[in-house]
């Protein structure tokens, strides 16, 4: 590197003096570029935020198509109407049918896998984990006393995230996959559920644990006696089970005094076990034997007329994490218990709990159904759950006495479903299967033998839920087609505006931005018919309402308004070799995501397409004419090469990929966790990383100025506690110094530390890149003159001159590497300083083989490669493209509770942290090394849009293909496991990308301009 530099630098050395002492000769024309400058800084950037509402509104078109929820009816059911229709009888201590319990103690142990439950299997080869055996005193109960206790597996319905698991556990209703997107946001309930009724009939209801539940029941819950705590914090195992244990027992105690009727206890510390250390680890072996001792001393608490109900809104997979719809996810835990003989068995062979989450489940829905006879209330109106039969059976095997309650109960459900659907369908301007209504006098006629009436419901309600999951699951093609449509016609104009561009910024964008706003209008005037005759919101978005025409008419004007300018001024190129390889890298990989065996390896694929360019690059060094650039485009492909396998050694497997695949990111398959020797990691990187920057920016002489304070030892001093921090939490988590120290102070600690790092990272490195000086040594030697005369003769010399727009950008980026960096696990940390040398070593390729885009060459390869570096090492940063890989706990680095808008903006960076960096990166495709113009940066601008530009090609690609894919592909069995989740990465990706080039890219540029403009008067 060093001897490349300097021989640019001494080429540099007497045109820098040139240019200087013709700058000092032009002050008068500085104000007019400073204008044009600007001007151009403007358009570009409008063009690129018409750009992000085009995707915008692409997307919105179409998930109101594709992302479908089910109509909520407002119907409430009633104590005083049967669901028949006829008044409800005279029942002295009933309400449709006779109280079993007066009062009720429900407990949530959020995550609470099946198999945390029963015992371990002792014929299995693998050995005992951490999970097993710890919580045996539900099990013992059912199997001692199965008149008093059941245990069953509770099939919990995908997406298995907490907020959507209580909406079906109160309501009994079938969940739509788009209520995954309010997880964190959620509204209150607006359906018919348990505790609307419980509150209709006065019940007192209180409520502990997980605040969950105070977003979607607000005001339902006893003000006096209820205390909820923050449920986000993965981080914290007891703050939350400590608070209900504390609050319970004191109300069971007491509870003639206080009143209250039932309780709802949510526990989250074996949820945040696994997502802390996940399953096989001590702390969850920890978790269990504490809920084991809580749970044995409820049942010695409650009288015989309250009804005790343990269950766990979803399970947890491999690592600790949920969200999705693997086996391991959805398998959750469901025992009741009472003081008295109340509950029985089907038969003698049920007498055992099931060993195995696949035999005899019981699906969620029909908790609420249950719930609401034992306890006197009105089945919710919208419930599609039917009655748990051992709730209602009293002996082993059922008598037929037992068998006809049962009946009653399924009948009572049976009514309320029927007139659900009727409801359902009469708004949804439907009509009702006959076949149904047949099976309905079916189930009349067999109504005097109570064990066909069983039987008969359970075929009908397997039916009737099937056929709501199948309606709840259609789409609106039309709208969906119609945001395909728009997402593709962007990305046409966005295609054919990059590779018609001229050098001429301001000339190309006037005339594009003109026929937009012209496009607008005349879709605007094509949707004033429609909208004049049907002035509605749904007309608004329709095929052809308002937002689809004019959005629609601005992409056409766009792409006509390039298309004449380039025939009339013909000046259509061919475009290059590395053009076309980026196009066979964009639309090859965008072609895979119809596989969902494509998508699951996409990290593989991924490794394969950097290393063909590093193999395509390296033979292009060999031809080189300069025999430096022949050697150092031969070392930097090289590297580029190695560092990518190197990167591959960073892995977290996603479930489909087992057991071929092998996790290296965390200690263990099964853990959440670092392993030790992996906090080496961050201490190498931050001695490495400066020590590399440095060496690139020495090979141009540009280590000068506040590179050498900001990267030298603002930078450095950053990673090193960074470092620091990680071992902290390591010592935290592995209670290293539980003697010494305890973990809130441990925990004080680390966050000072994290927030010291942001401190470096954000008002210092920030700060530095907006106010330095360009890193360049200018220094005047007088030389003794050639005349008669003797005078000395000033020399300026410029060092630093041969990349002074390049070096002066580069400090943005490690101030995003500290932000991000910070927030990654260890083997995070790895690959993230791997993508930052991947950085440097591009932008070293690009110039040994002249292939940087430049006003008369325009390879997109640069930008390209830099997004496929984004995506590569989102894979290797711990992530893949399902909801289960968020790692949360990063909200929580600096932070001790939940803060908008920060703890969202930490878990962007998290997770998207490589994209984001690459993104930064952009402009230094074109600004590294770059041979300065008398115009200065201004001379520059078409080609920063167009390296933009070809980055957003990528992105934009691959969210077009997903989209078209999800939406081909909705009945596929893997759409809510593999497409639908890849389909809502590179959306959010895309919205990122958006965002970065318009404030960081664009932003960052008029930045560097404007330096090195006060310095040298351009």
């Amino acid at each position: 590197m060093s001897d490349e530099g300097s021989s640019k630098e001494l080429s540099a050395t007497t045109h820098g003096s040139d240019v200087i002492t013709e700058g000092l000769k032009n002050r008068t024309n500085t104000r007019h570029r400073a204008i044009a400058f600007k001007v151009s800084h403007v358009l570009v950037s409008l063009f690129f935020i018409w750009l992000f509402f085009i995707h915008i509104i692409g997307l919105f078109l179409f998930t109101k198509g594709f992302l479908l929820t089910r109509l909520v009816l407002e119907d409430r059911s009633s104590c005083d109407i049967l669901p028949n229709g006829l008044p409800s009888p005279d029942i002295s201590d009933g309400c449709w049918h006779p109280r079993t319990f007066k009062k009720a103690v429900v407990i949530i142990v959020d995550a609470l896998r099946y198999d945390f439950t029963v015992p371990a299997q002792k014929d299995s080869a693998s050995p005992p984990k951490y999970y097993h055996d710890n919580l045996p005193f539900l099990y013992d109960t059912a199997v001692a006393h199965p008149e008093k206790a059941f245990l069953f597996p509770f099939i919990a319905d995908p997406p298995t995230s907490t907020l959507q698991r209580l909406k079906g556990l109160t309501a009994g209703n079938l969940p739509t996959f788009i209520d995954i997107g309010s997880n964190f946001a959620g509204q209150a309930t607006e359906e018919d559920n348990i505790l609307v009724q419980l509150k209709r009939q006065g019940k007192r209801i209180v409520h502990l644990g997980d605040d969950t539940w105070h977003s979607l029941f607000p005001g339902y819950f006893d003000q006096n006696l209820t205390h909820a705590y923050d449920s986000f914090n993965v981080w914290d195992l007891h703050t939350v089970d400590n608070g209900v244990i504390e609050h319970i027992f004191p109300l069971l105690n007491d509870q003639v005094s206080l009143g209250w009727d039932i309780i709802f206890g949510h526990f989250l510390g074996v949820d945040h076990a696994g997502h802390r250390y996940g399953p096989d680890h001590p702390a969850m072996a920890e978790k269990l034997r504490q809920m084991n001792d809580v749970l044995e001393r409820l049942t010695k608490e409650i009288d015989d007329e309250t009804l005790l109900v343990v269950m766990g809104d979803h399970g947890m997979d491999s690592k600790g994490d949920h969200g999705g719809e693997s086996d391991d996810e959805v398998e959750a835990t469901l025992w009741m218990y009472s003081n008295g003989p109340r509950f029985g068995r089907l038969s003698k062979d049920d007498i055992r709990p099931p060993a195995t989450a696949k035999e005899r489940p019981v699906q969620q829905i029909d908790l609420v159904s249950t719930l609401s006879l034992l306890l006197c209330l009105p089945v919710p109106f919208n419930n599609l759950g039917k009655p748990i039969a051992e709730a209602f059976v009293r002996n082993t095997p059922a008598t037929r006495r037992d068998q006809e309650n049962l009946a009653q109960v399924n009948l009572l459900v049976f009514e309320q479903m029927r007139r659900y659907q009727s409801k359902y369908a009469e708004a949804r301007e439907f009509t009702e299967d006959d076949s149904i209504s047949a099976f309905r006098d079916q189930l009349k006629s067999t109504s005097a033998q109570g064990e066909d009436v069983n039987t008969n419901f359970s075929k009908w309600h397997a039916r009737t839920v099937a056929m709501y999951r199948q309606l709840w699951a259609n789409f609106d093609l039309q709208d969906m087609a119609t945001g395909v449509s728009i997402l593709l016609l962007g990305l046409a104009a966005l295609l054919i505006i990059a590779e018609l561009a001229t050098a001429e910024c301001e000339k190309d964008l006037l005339p594009t931005l003109r026929y937009t706003v012209i496009g607008t209008a005349a879709g605007v005037i094509a949707a004033i018919p429609g909208l004049v005759l049907n002035p509605t919101s749904a007309q608004i978005t329709s095929t052809t309402g308002l937002l689809p025409l004019a959005t629609g008419g601005s992409l056409v004007g766009a792409i006509a308004s390039k298309v004449i300018k380039s025939v009339n001024t013909r000046s259509i190129t061919r475009p290059s070799a590395w053009t076309w390889l980026a196009l066979f890298f964009t639309i090859s990989q965008a072609a895979g995501f119809a596989s969902n065996s494509y998508t699951i390896h996409e990290d593989t694929i991924l490794t394969f397409l950097l290393g063909t360019f590093s193999v395509f690059t390296l033979l292009s060094s060999l031809r080189q004419v300069s025999g430096s650039d022949r050697v150092l485009g031969v070392y930097h492909s090289g590297l580029f090469m190695v560092l990518t396998r190197a990167a591959s050694f960073s892995r977290l497997c996603r479930e489909e990929q087992m057991p071929g695949c092998r996790s290296t990111f965390y200690a263990s398959q099964t853990s959440s966790t670092s392993a030790p020797w992996q906090l080496l990691i961050p201490s190498i990187i931050s001695f490495l990383l400066p020590e590399i920057i440095k060496a690139f920016y020495k090979g141009t002489a540009s280590y000068v100025g506040s590179a050498g304070f900001w990267v030298g030892l603002c930078f450095r001093g950053g990673l090193m506690l960074t470092a620091l921090y990680w071992i902290i939490d390591a010592a935290d988590n592995g209670d290293w110094l539980a003697e010494t120290f305890s973990s809130s102070t441990l925990k004080t600690i680390s966050i000072t530390i994290a927030r010291c790092v942001f401190a470096i990272a954000v008002p210092i490195g920030f700060s530095t890149f907006v106010w330095a000086k360009p890193c360049v040594d200018i220094s005047i030697i007088d030389l003794p003159s050639p005349t008669a005369s003797g005078e000395a003769k000033p020399q300026i010399t410029v060092l630093g001159y041969a990349n002074m727009f390049g070096s002066r950008y580069f400090l943005l980026i490690p101030a995003f590497v500290l932000s991000i960096i910070l927030l990654l696990p260890p083997m995070g940390q790895y690959s993230l300083a791997i993508c930052a040398w991947q950085i440097l070593c591009l932008l070293e390729i690009l110039d040994t083989n002249g292939i940087a885009i430049t006003g008369i060459a325009r390879p997109f390869i640069g930008p390209v490669v830099l997004a496929m570096l984004g995506s590569y090492h989102f894979f290797k940063t711990g992530h893949q493209a399902v909801l289960s890989s968020i790692q949360w706990n990063a909200a929580f680095v600096p932070l001790r509770t939940i803060r908008y808008p920060w703890s969202p903006i930490l878990i962007i960076l998290n997770n998207f942290g490589p994209q984001i960096l690459c993104a930064a990166a952009v402009p230094l495709t074109v600004l590294w090394k770059r041979p300065i113009s008398k115009e200065g940066l201004r001379g520059y601008w078409s080609d920063i849009m167009q390296a933009c530009m070809a980055h957003l090609l990528y992105y934009a690609t691959i969210q077009a293909a997903t989209t078209m894919w999800a939406g081909h592909l909705r009945r596929h069995l893997m759409l809510y496991r593999v497409f639908m989740p890849r389909f809502l990465m590179a959306s959010g990706v895309l919205f990122v990308i958006d965002l970065m080039l318009i404030v960081v890219a664009l932003g960052g540029t008029r930045v560097t301009g404007s330096s090195v403009a006060e310095i040298f008067g351009y």
